[in-house]
């Protein structure tokens, strides 16, 4: 049985939240999302590379890494930091996480404790 959560908390956490997912660095984040979503190609371009790291990964692991399956890895990344859409997603990306690494400090230093391992647990 889960503890009770206080109707001021449940609120204060949903506002945190609507907070969040309105502040400048989520909201770009959301909206490059939705435009890498809404390209196909861009979309399938970061599929092919994120399929290709897996890929070099394992064979790392294995020994059995070519040099073709590095050249495709380097040419499928070329592609990706010449594409504007994939460059906005990942860089919206990276604002996003480094603004709620933020906020995590400052939340875990108002409480005396990591409040993201402690809410590891709830979502938004």
């Amino acid at each position: 049985m889960q503890p009770e959560i206080p109707s001021a908390l449940q609120e204060a956490t949903q506002s945190l939240c609507e907070s969040l997912l309105a502040s400048e660095p989520l909201a770009r984040y959301v909206n490059a999302r939705s435009r890498l979503d809404g390209n196909s190609e861009a979309r399938g371009l970061l599929d092919r590379l994120s399929e290709a790291q897996a890929s070099i990964r394992k064979q790392q692991a294995n020994g059995g890494m070519t040099q073709a399956d590095i050249d495709t890895l380097r040419e499928l990344q070329k592609k990706a930091q010449d594409d504007p859409v994939v460059m906005e997603y990942a860089g919206s990306q990276q604002g996003a996480i480094d603004f709620l690494k933020e906020i995590n400090t400052e939340i875990t230093e108002l409480l005396g404790l990591n409040f993201a391992v402690f809410a590891k647990h709830s979502t938004c």
